[in-house]
């Protein structure tokens, strides 16, 4: 995303018996243990189960963060957004050499002496595999998103890799194996090469990386083990083993929090921390991220892919009170899709109007009255009390504008899936949609809404498609300084707004609930999980 300081690390302080709830993520803990504490065991409980445990496979952030145990990326970022090598033994720059003088050629140096969990050494060899099973068209990868600007990914020696790019791509250290919305880790070429896809693979249920932790086993419907790797390059991890419990029910998950058979209860809902704010001897961490909550729109195709609906649709809710009700002080409204903490956020920006009269009245005008009310199908997801909840407010908002949504429930595993797996969003199989991203460290959004990037070719999962945008992306895209690219997401954002493929209700916080004995979390915008070596317990 950027270089500079976006996140202030707050301490964390003793709990006893007690609530702590943080808006950012802390540095350091208590120094006596609970009672209820297994040393060395992180024991973390999550609602979202996993499909995949192959990075490049992943379309959830329960998958992301996994696959950070056991996998690794060239360049990640700190809390604070600022670049931290991985893979890469340095962060290709302008000043280094890294990035050329035309843009068009970046150069990774690789870090000497890191090994595959399995003793094979680590090479240019594995970037460059990883980067063709990324563009292998057999494989079902949901983005090639800054894959597909590249020309040819040369390997002049085992520590260097070479990226000549068809276009300037200002983004593309965050984005190519680095902290993106869909942030594809490094695999092994010597295990996977054999293989003519890596969709139906046994290493997708037991990976094997360069990371800090190797899998050791998955029980379907109930957890997945992992134990320290002692030989990972940056020194092993001061935990030693790993316990994810996987359970789809808040409810469950809050109890193991409150009777302490668990550490971690990974990105509760909103709904949830309600109740969390009074939950005794945890600490609450509300980190922000580049992300929001949202009403998806489907551009490409029925009566929504007229734009005047769709701003209808927008000024019939009223965001403010739809965020102050349903998030419970975790939310802050949205204007846009890139929140305030963001170089590239624009504070002039605004809001179309809440204005249900005027909805009423141009949609009447398009024939929709109370006697022939406008019929949209509404898919929503259907395990959070969050979604149920905004459904019936949104039902009620729109009938009052005589536009009649019949909802429809979905597993998330449904709607967000790729599109030749059937995804609703990716097939376009939708009229509207509850909605919820999460973006890299830089701003760069045009895998969402680049006419080039709709399904199956990318994330823009609202079909949306624009000259003006396609140009301002451009633009933005092009130019490795911020100071020109900072214009261009203005227009980017206004377009958003004019144009209102999503409605954005609310920026979101993770809300992260932990035992106040677990040390060193740190979460960056993107992975939590970026930094675990370097955590203790």
């Amino acid at each position: 995303m950027k270089r500079f300081a976006i996140f202030a690390a707050v301490a964390l302080a003793a709990v006893n018996a007690c609530t702590r709830v943080q808006t950012d993520a802390p540095s350091g803990a208590t120094a006596v243990r609970h009672a209820w504490t297994v040393p060395n065991t992180l024991r973390i409980v999550s609602g979202n189960v996993p499909r995949t445990l192959n990075p490049l496979l992943a379309t959830q952030t329960v998958e992301a963060s996994m696959a950070r145990l056991t996998t690794d990326i060239l360049v990640s970022a700190d809390a604070r957004g600022n670049f931290v090598p991985r893979l890469a033994r340095e962060v290709p720059t302008r000043e280094n050499g890294g990035i050329s003088a035309d843009g068009l050629t970046i150069t990774y140096h690789l870090r000497p002496g890191v090994l595959w969990q399995d003793g094979v050494p680590f090479t240019s060899r594995d970037v460059k595999f990883t980067y063709d099973a990324i563009m292998n068209p057999d494989n079902d990868i949901v983005s090639r998103h800054g894959y597909d600007i590249v020309r040819r990914v040369d390997t002049p020696d085992p520590l260097t890799v070479v990226f000549h790019l068809k276009v300037r791509f200002a983004p593309f250290v965050s984005v190519v194996f680095g902290e993106s919305d869909s942030p594809y880790a490094v695999l092994p070429a010597h295990v996977l090469a054999k293989y003519k896809s890596i969709n139906d693979i046994p290493f997708n249920s037991a990976p094997m990386g360069t990371g800090p932790f190797k899998f050791v086993r998955w029980v379907r419907g109930d957890r997945i083990e992992f134990v320290r790797n002692e030989h990972y390059y940056l020194g092993a991890p001061k935990i030693e083993r790993i316990i994810w419990r996987l359970v789809p029910d808040e409810n469950t998950e809050m109890q193991l929090m409150r009777t302490h058979e668990a550490d971690w209860l990974y990105e509760a809902s909103v709904t949830a921390y309600k109740s969390i704010k009074t939950m005794p001897e945890v600490t609450v961490v509300l980190p922000p991220v580049n992300g929001y909550e949202g009403l998806m729109m489907n551009s490409g195709r029925g009566v929504t892919a007229n734009p005047r609906v769709r701003r209808d649709i927008v000024m019939a809710l009223d965001k403010v009170r739809l965020t102050h009700e349903l998030t419970y002080g975790a939310g802050t409204v949205a204007t846009g899709d890139l929140p305030p903490f963001m170089w590239a956020y624009d504070p002039q920006l605004q809001n179309l109007p809440y204005a249900p009269d005027k909805a009423r009245s141009d949609l009447a005008a398009l024939g929709y009255t109370a006697e022939k009310p406008l019929q949209l199908d509404f898919v929503y997801e259907q395990s959070q009390a969050l979604t149920r909840s905004l459904v019936v407010q949104v039902q009620e908002a729109l009938h009052a504008v005589n536009i009649e949504v019949h909802p429809r429930s979905q597993l998330s595993s449904m709607i967000y899936g790729g599109y030749t797996a059937g995804g609703t969003l990716s097939t376009g199989k939708y009229d509207l949609s509850t909605y919820q991203w999460y973006a890299g460290i830089d701003p760069d959004n045009s895998a969402q809404f680049l006419c080039a990037n709709r399904p199956p070719h990318g994330f823009n999962q609202s079909h949306y498609c624009s000259p003006e945008m396609d140009a301002a992306q451009a633009q933005a895209l092009a130019n490795y300084d911020n100071a020109t690219r900072k214009p261009a997401y203005a227009k980017i954002e206004s377009l958003l707004v004019r144009d209102a493929p999503v409605d954005f209700l609310w920026w979101f916080r993770n809300i992260q609930v932990l035992n106040p004995d677990l040390k060193g979390f740190d979460p960056n915008p993107v992975v939590e999980t970026w930094d675990i070596s370097t955590w203790s317990i």
